[in-house]
């Protein structure tokens, strides 16, 4: 599918809100969205539905998408139908994830209150999650010179300390955060070796 859609269209499709989280690491996304009503986002908390709610657990079970009206796993606590008394009717629920030994996932459910999503809807969708999960994955071509200074770094420690404990001038450390912080996206050391360990690269 060649149309590629953006947040203002994802609002259009979801009017009543919704929810992205993308690339899942041991308990929370890399980058998280929430645009579902304020007043379902507290009651969602306060009543602890994450565990219970259907959707995301279909979610971490499954790669696609799935309305909600089609989810056939228990619902307890009625997750989906007190969903619908704040104005999120109709939902739609889209997962996916990598494959390999770091498998990382990405999910996000978008809500309307007039009718169910279209298939075409609901492709666009999960074509969007995915070009998102795919945008924010780990870049592939640190070196383990990179990745070691990015280590230090990440533990406190200052330029000459790192060009001394690996025996090598502080211009070659400099550069290897040169080239670390220009394949992360990162302005600085210090976010370059938080997003590396974000990544489980360090």
């Amino acid at each position: 599918m060649s149309v590629l859609i953006g947040p203002e269209e994802i609002g259009q499709l979801a009017p009543s809100g919704y929810y992205i989280a993308l690339r899942i690491g041991f308990a929370f996304p890399m980058e998280e969205t929430n645009v579902l009503p304020p007043a379902w986002v507290t009651h969602y908390t306060k009543q602890r539905f994450m565990l219970y709610d259907p959707a995301i657990r279909w979610a971490y079970s499954n790669v696609g998408s799935i309305r909600w009206s089609e989810i056939t796993l228990d619902d307890p606590k009625r997750v989906l139908q007190q969903a619908q008394t704040f104005g999120m009717r109709y939902g739609l629920t889209v997962s996916v994830f990598d494959s390999g030994k770091d498998v990382q996932r990405s999910l996000a459910s978008f809500t309307r209150p007039d009718r169910e999503f279209t298939s075409i809807e609901a492709k666009l969708l999960q074509v969007y999650l995915a070009r998102r999960h795919s945008e924010t994955a780990p870049p592939t071509n640190l070196t383990k010179a990179e990745l070691q200074a990015l280590g230090m770094v990440r533990d406190g420690k200052r330029l000459k300390e790192i060009a001394y404990q690996l025996n090598v001038s502080e211009g070659a450390v400099k550069q290897r955060l040169k080239n670390a912080k220009l394949k992360l996206g990162a302005k600085t050391g210090t976010q370059a070796a938080a997003l590396a360990s974000q990544y489980g690269l360090i």
